[in-house]
């Protein structure tokens, strides 16, 4: 289906997307770790409750923690081999996750279970919850629940935009994995019972639109370069025209349900296979990195492997960044592990690196005119200093926040503008949400 244009949204950035780095680079397997060590918490929710034991073999793709409730997704081992701990300790976003550590023993068996032949709605739905599917864009949020909306959807949009500076796995999977994307997205639009798919694809992928043009049951939707193209609400209007409100509103109320690609093939994979979610596609990449990469990546594996793997960093970073440059989390180390949303290993330079020192706030606004959800991000930031975080959420909208950075991106006193919104979150979670 020939490729159309999509419309305009208010607000974004556009920075030096820098994807040349490693978009040329096709997808390559990476060896398997000698040790992976798997968080319990590889999705939106609650962590999931371990179900082996230190001692236990294991092989590729067996159950190792059951999922703790509706929003919560099973884990499984990456790697065939034996339990050597469960322990507790600091991921990557700095907070305190159990992981289960396995020490591979060579061998290749796997647990997938039988594939699926002309498979009902229903029995898409629950493969995808059983081989612990959740969104690969980055959010985690568990597949299976989105595919049960609370309100009627006639449209499935499958996210191709990969606007994230840097990152292009997504690019290379479109590229080289383009049948299985397209089979995956039509397993979903069955087990939604829709018939309209679109997929949407920045301007800067034109080999990717090529791609996608043949399939006649597929409205491929050429998406202007800006950020965060990628974001849900931006994504559904530019695509579809429609609107999603402010939370609690959802894409499925406005009629339509946002796949990424990763987690299409990731269906694909699940329906034909019968195959878990336990390795990914990732992006090693950044002016420090030695050689850039797109990896297929075991979960559980530590980010000190990847780098070397890749040959490590031609010169010292300046900063380690997990996922992309505006919404990942800055490392202090190489000692943290990969989970199922880690899109990217980045090694930055100064020249790439925001580490400049803040200055006070210039009270100039910037932050506020490329809000693409037209909040106001100074003065979220101005409350929690305070920590009144109430009407840090009152006054700068905390709540309905995409958490894209675009503010940060923007702001010339290089204020932490997200690190506040966070913070703020977290505390009005703590206290059961805002009083006022």
């Amino acid at each position: 289906m020939k490729a159309v244009k999509g419309k305009y949204f208010f607000g974004g950035v556009h920075p030096n997307d820098r994807k040349s780095l490693a978009c040329a680079s096709p997808l390559e397997r990476m060896p398997e770790p000698e040790v992976v060590a798997i968080s319990t918490l590889q999705s939106l929710g609650k962590p999931a409750v371990p179900v082996v034991e230190i001692g236990q073999d294991v092989v590729c793709g067996e159950l190792i923690a059951k999922a703790d409730g509706p929003i919560s997704s099973d884990v499984f081992s990456s790697i065939c081999g034996t339990v050597e701990d469960i322990r507790e300790e600091v991921a990557a976003s700095g907070a305190i996750e159990k992981f289960i550590v396995i020490k591979n023993n060579g061998k290749t068996d796997n647990a997938h279970f039988p594939p699926l032949s002309s498979p009902t709605p229903d029995e898409i739905k629950q493969r995808i919850k059983d081989t612990g599917i959740v969104g690969l864009g980055g959010a985690g949020f568990p597949t299976a629940v989105k595919l049960s909306p609370r309100t009627p959807v006639d449209t499935l949009i499958l996210n191709g935009a990969e606007c994230e500076p840097y990152l292009t796995c997504d690019h290379r999977l479109m590229l080289e994995k383009t049948d299985e994307i397209v089979r995956g997205a039509r397993y979903i639009a069955t087990a939604l019972g829709v018939k309209n798919i679109i997929i949407g694809i920045e301007a800067n992928k034109p080999d990717c639109i090529a791609k996608f043009e043949p399939y006649d049951d597929i409205k491929v939707v050429i998406l202007k370069k800006k950020y965060p193209m990628g974001g849900e609400k931006q994504l559904v209007y530019v695509t579809t025209g429609r609107r999603i409100g402010l939370p609690p509103k959802l894409p499925a109320d406005s009629g339509v349900v946002v796949s990424n690609v990763a987690t299409a093939f990731a269906v694909c994979e699940a329906v034909e296979l019968g195959k878990q979610l336990y390795e990914r596609v990732l992006t090693f990449s950044g002016g420090a990195a030695a050689n850039p990469k797109n990896l297929w990546v075991k979960l559980g594996t530590k980010v000190e492997n990847i780098v070397n793997y890749c040959g490590g960093a031609k010169k010292k970073p300046k900063k380690i960044i997990q996922g992309g440059p505006m919404t990942g989390v800055a490392l202090s180390n190489f000692e943290v592990y990969t989970h199922k949303a880690t899109s990217g290993i980045l090694l930055l330079t100064d020249a790439c690196a925001a580490a400049e020192n803040p200055t006070p706030c210039l009270n100039c606004g910037k932050c506020a005119d490329i809000c693409p959800m037209h909040l106001m991000p100074m003065n979220t930031e101005f409350y929690a200093l305070a920590g009144d975080y109430e009407s840090a959420a009152k006054y700068g909208g905390t709540l309905a926040c995409i958490e894209c950075g675009a503010c940060t991106y923007n702001c010339p006193a290089k204020r932490p503008l997200m690190q506040a919104i966070r913070k703020t979150k977290a505390e009005l979670r703590k206290m059961g949400g805002p009083k006022k």
